[in-house]
């Protein structure tokens, strides 16, 4: 076993969630269940208390009405803002973002093989004409030369 594989499931994993917001939001209602029993379970809190906790918490709100004193209370109240900081915000901003930058006039496959086709049929006319007009068409795969800087060497 190396040493990357742990790294390339969690970065999968990540992937996943950033592509399918669906998944993405239950997670983070699970997270906010169960960090809220987490908190209820660690601070002997009610469970409606812990849960209003873990929301403000994960949105990194944090009115300070409720706050953890335990040391595992408050390792968690950590753990939920880095995952929401570091993870759970960007994912959600990456879906959006990626949503508005989608270019609706890009081809599809099929519409890109189609132009390939039109293209190399003007090619074979153009061959065709040239031909019966006696000139050689230059070859697509020939680059023109650059223009001359303006010093007059290339």
């Amino acid at each position: 076993m190396t040493i990357t594989r742990p790294f390339r499931a969690v970065y999968r994993g990540l992937v996943y969630l950033a592509n399918s917001p669906r998944t993405l939001i239950f997670s983070y209602l699970g997270m906010i269940l169960i960090s809220g029993v987490l908190y209820s379970y660690f601070e002997d809190a009610e469970l409606g208390d812990a849960l209003w906790w873990s929301v403000v918490t994960a949105s990194t709100v944090g009115y300070g009405d409720i706050s953890p004193e335990s040391l595992p209370a408050r390792l968690l109240a950590a753990l939920m803002i880095s995952v929401m900081v570091l993870l759970v915000v960007p994912l959600i901003t990456a879906h959006f973002a990626s949503k508005l930058i989608v270019d609706s006039d890009a081809f599809h496959h099929e519409e890109q093989e189609e132009l390939k086709e039109n293209l190399r049929r003007v090619r074979e006319l153009t061959e065709l004409l040239a031909e019966r007009a006696g000139v050689t068409v230059p070859d697509s795969a020939d680059r023109a030369a650059a223009p001359p800087d303006r010093s007059g060497t290339r």
